[in-house]
Protein backbone atom coordinates (compact mmCIF):
# COMPACT_ATOMS: atom_id res chain seq x y z
CA UNK A 1 0.00 0.00 0.00
CA UNK A 2 0.91 3.75 -1.27
CA UNK A 3 2.03 5.77 2.18
CA UNK A 4 -0.04 9.06 2.31
CA UNK A 5 1.87 12.19 1.35
CA UNK A 6 0.37 14.77 3.72
CA UNK A 7 1.43 18.12 3.17
CA UNK A 8 1.77 20.36 6.81
CA UNK A 9 1.79 23.86 7.32
CA UNK A 10 3.72 25.09 10.36
CA UNK A 11 0.49 24.79 12.18
CA UNK A 12 0.80 21.14 12.74
CA UNK A 13 4.12 21.25 13.83
CA UNK A 14 3.26 23.92 16.82
CA UNK A 15 0.31 21.95 17.50
CA UNK A 16 2.88 19.63 19.13
CA UNK A 17 2.65 22.18 21.95
CA UNK A 18 -0.65 23.55 22.29
CA UNK A 19 -2.77 21.85 24.82
CA UNK A 20 -5.89 22.18 22.03
CA UNK A 21 -3.92 20.38 19.24
CA UNK A 22 -1.41 18.15 21.04
CA UNK A 23 -2.82 15.12 20.97
CA UNK A 24 -3.57 15.24 16.87
CA UNK A 25 -0.53 16.64 16.47
CA UNK A 26 1.54 13.99 18.05
CA UNK A 27 -0.07 10.83 16.39
CA UNK A 28 0.53 12.76 13.21
CA UNK A 29 3.91 13.72 13.79
CA UNK A 30 4.27 9.97 15.09
CA UNK A 31 3.13 8.39 11.74
CA UNK A 32 5.42 10.69 10.32
CA UNK A 33 7.98 9.66 12.42
CA UNK A 34 7.62 6.39 12.34
CA UNK A 35 7.33 6.57 8.56
CA UNK A 36 4.14 5.58 8.18
CA UNK A 37 3.28 9.03 6.24
CA UNK A 38 5.39 10.71 3.80
CA UNK A 39 5.63 14.75 4.98
CA UNK A 40 5.43 17.31 2.40
CA UNK A 41 6.73 20.65 2.58
CA UNK A 42 8.00 23.44 0.94
CA UNK A 43 10.60 26.42 0.85
CA UNK A 44 7.98 28.31 2.20
CA UNK A 45 7.44 26.09 5.20
CA UNK A 46 11.22 26.38 5.80
CA UNK A 47 10.81 30.17 5.66
CA UNK A 48 8.24 30.60 8.76
CA UNK A 49 9.79 27.69 11.19
CA UNK A 50 13.03 30.54 10.38
CA UNK A 51 10.76 32.45 13.08
CA UNK A 52 9.37 29.38 15.34
CA UNK A 53 10.45 29.29 19.18
CA UNK A 54 13.33 26.49 19.34
CA UNK A 55 11.36 23.62 20.89
CA UNK A 56 9.54 23.68 17.72
CA UNK A 57 12.07 24.12 15.05
CA UNK A 58 13.84 20.78 17.23
CA UNK A 59 10.70 18.81 16.02
CA UNK A 60 10.83 20.00 12.76
CA UNK A 61 14.68 19.34 12.56
CA UNK A 62 13.67 15.88 13.79
CA UNK A 63 10.98 15.28 11.15
CA UNK A 64 13.61 16.58 8.45
CA UNK A 65 16.12 13.68 9.88
CA UNK A 66 13.56 11.37 9.60
CA UNK A 67 13.91 11.63 5.74
CA UNK A 68 10.17 10.60 5.52
CA UNK A 69 9.55 13.78 3.54
CA UNK A 70 9.37 15.80 1.00
CA UNK A 71 10.57 19.29 0.11
CA UNK A 72 8.72 21.25 -2.68
CA UNK A 73 10.39 24.30 -4.26
CA UNK A 74 7.96 27.21 -4.96
CA UNK A 75 8.19 27.79 -8.70
CA UNK A 76 6.48 30.18 -11.16
CA UNK A 77 3.21 27.31 -11.64
CA UNK A 78 3.00 27.49 -7.95
CA UNK A 79 3.45 31.06 -7.88
CA UNK A 80 0.75 31.66 -10.87
CA UNK A 81 -2.36 29.60 -8.98
CA UNK A 82 -1.66 31.34 -5.50
CA UNK A 83 -2.11 34.69 -7.50
CA UNK A 84 -5.22 33.02 -8.78
CA UNK A 85 -6.50 32.56 -5.39
CA UNK A 86 -6.32 35.85 -4.45
CA UNK A 87 -7.89 37.44 -7.75
CA UNK A 88 -10.57 34.70 -7.08
CA UNK A 89 -10.72 36.03 -3.55
CA UNK A 90 -10.12 32.68 -1.82
CA UNK A 91 -8.10 34.79 0.78
CA UNK A 92 -6.11 37.91 0.62
CA UNK A 93 -2.76 39.50 -0.05
CA UNK A 94 -2.25 39.72 3.19
CA UNK A 95 -2.18 35.99 3.63
CA UNK A 96 -0.15 34.98 0.38
CA UNK A 97 2.22 32.64 2.47
CA UNK A 98 -1.55 30.56 3.04
CA UNK A 99 -1.89 30.87 -0.61
CA UNK A 100 1.40 29.22 -1.61
CA UNK A 101 0.71 26.09 0.30
CA UNK A 102 -2.39 25.46 -0.98
CA UNK A 103 -1.41 25.94 -4.70
CA UNK A 104 1.93 24.01 -3.70
CA UNK A 105 -0.04 20.99 -2.12
CA UNK A 106 -2.77 21.10 -5.12
CA UNK A 107 0.53 21.42 -7.89
CA UNK A 108 2.26 18.13 -6.05
CA UNK A 109 -1.41 15.98 -6.07
CA UNK A 110 -0.85 15.34 -2.28
CA UNK A 111 -3.52 13.50 -0.59
CA UNK A 112 -4.05 15.92 1.91
CA UNK A 113 -3.14 19.24 2.79
CA UNK A 114 -3.70 19.22 7.04
CA UNK A 115 -3.92 22.37 9.13
CA UNK A 116 -4.74 23.68 12.51
CA UNK A 117 -5.54 27.26 10.93
CA UNK A 118 -9.50 27.35 10.77
CA UNK A 119 -9.23 31.12 9.24
CA UNK A 120 -7.41 30.59 6.12
CA UNK A 121 -6.90 26.96 5.51
CA UNK A 122 -9.13 24.86 6.72
CA UNK A 123 -12.27 26.65 6.33
CA UNK A 124 -15.28 24.91 4.26
CA UNK A 125 -16.08 28.61 2.06
CA UNK A 126 -12.58 28.64 1.31
CA UNK A 127 -11.86 25.57 0.86
CA UNK A 128 -15.01 25.74 -1.62
CA UNK A 129 -13.22 28.67 -2.94
CA UNK A 130 -9.77 27.30 -3.90
CA UNK A 131 -11.18 24.19 -5.45
CA UNK A 132 -13.47 26.61 -7.68
CA UNK A 133 -10.43 28.23 -8.96
CA UNK A 134 -8.37 24.76 -9.09
CA UNK A 135 -10.79 23.36 -11.41
CA UNK A 136 -11.34 26.20 -13.35
CA UNK A 137 -7.09 26.01 -14.16
CA UNK A 138 -7.15 22.70 -14.89
CA UNK A 139 -6.07 21.20 -11.40
CA UNK A 140 -8.01 18.41 -9.21
CA UNK A 141 -9.46 19.31 -6.01
CA UNK A 142 -7.30 19.57 -2.98
CA UNK A 143 -8.41 17.78 -0.04
CA UNK A 144 -7.73 20.10 2.80
CA UNK A 145 -8.56 18.18 6.17
CA UNK A 146 -7.19 18.51 10.08
CA UNK A 147 -4.27 16.40 11.33
CA UNK A 148 -7.13 14.35 13.26
CA UNK A 149 -8.89 13.41 9.63
CA UNK A 150 -6.16 11.32 8.49
CA UNK A 151 -5.11 9.43 10.97
CA UNK A 152 -3.77 5.87 10.19
CA UNK A 153 -6.96 3.78 11.77
CA UNK A 154 -6.53 0.13 12.48
CA UNK A 155 -9.05 -1.98 10.52
CA UNK A 156 -11.17 -4.30 12.75
CA UNK A 157 -13.40 -5.41 10.01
Amino acid sequence: MRKQRVYIDTSVIGGWFDNEFATWSRIIISEILRGEKIAVISDVTIREFEKAPKKVKDLFEEIIASKNIELIEIDDEIETLSIKYIENKAISEKYKEDSLHIAAATINKVDALISWNFHHIVNLTRIKMYNSVNLFNGYNFIEIRTPMEVLNEEENI
